[in-house]
């Protein structure tokens, strides 16, 4: 006789099985972790063309060879950095699928939503400003790096184009204005290089920059 309170269906998958398996991919987690702090403090102290896989590793705490199989190489290092430094964790979701920019699209006041959207840029890049720099000087010494810029800075274009179709669904966009013009507005006002001049070079505070890119983008793109 069958005693399914004694002997539980487990489809199959052993639970110690399971449990083994999440620390290990906890654990290559946490090296993964290690191994981009370690690259986002060198790369900011000696810049990206200087550091080397065996100096990250060794500031790591790692072998060199585990750097090797967790990112196979140093540009996808520094990619990955970007991501996380634009989207503010390691989790596996696109800029615009996050919340904050989810807010935004849901917003029914275009003003609001520019408002929004200033808010958010400028944590952005308040977070990943330096490690933009740290792209922008390697594009122009590795090759690899100047692609992964060009690719970053489509995808950009790219984002704020969508985000403007966003806008126009509560309203009309300045007259004589078209979407893709309009995306290209958006991409050079958020740039890190405007970044940069103002909040870098220039000192403007957080609330003067926020305040700036807002009403900039208000009065550039909508009537």
């Amino acid at each position: 006789m069958n005693d399914d309170t004694t002997h539980p269906k487990t489809d199959g998958v052993n639970p110690r099985r399971r449990y083994h398996s999440s620390i290990r991919q906890e654990q290559a987690r946490q090296t993964r972790l290690r191994i981009l702090d370690a690259a986002r403090w060198l790369f900011l102290q000696d810049g990206y063309v200087a550091t080397t896989i065996a100096a990250i590793a060794r500031e790591a705490g790692v072998s060199t060879q585990t750097v090797y199989v967790t990112f196979s190489a140093k540009p996808t290092i520094l990619t990955t950095l970007m991501d996380i430094s634009i989207g503010g964790d390691d989790q596996p979701l696109s800029v615009l699928e996050r919340s904050e920019p989810q807010r935004m699209r849901q917003e029914t006041d275009q003003r609001r939503q520019l408002r929004t959207m200033a808010r958010g840029i400028r944590q952005i890049l308040d977070r990943a400003g330096p490690m933009f720099d740290v792209m922008r000087i390697a594009a122009a010494a590795d090759a690899d790096i100047a692609a992964a810029h060009r690719r970053l800075q489509e995808e950009r274009l790219q984002n704020m184009t969508r985000v403007v179709g966003w806008i126009e669904v509560n309203g009309p966009l300045r007259s004589g204005l078209s979407t893709a013009e309009a995306g290209e507005i958006m991409w050079t006002l958020t740039s890190a290089d405007v970044h940069r001049m103002l909040r870098i070079e220039r000192g403007w505070s957080v609330e003067r920059y926020e305040g700036w890119l807002a009403e900039s983008l208000i009065a550039a793109l909508l009537p």
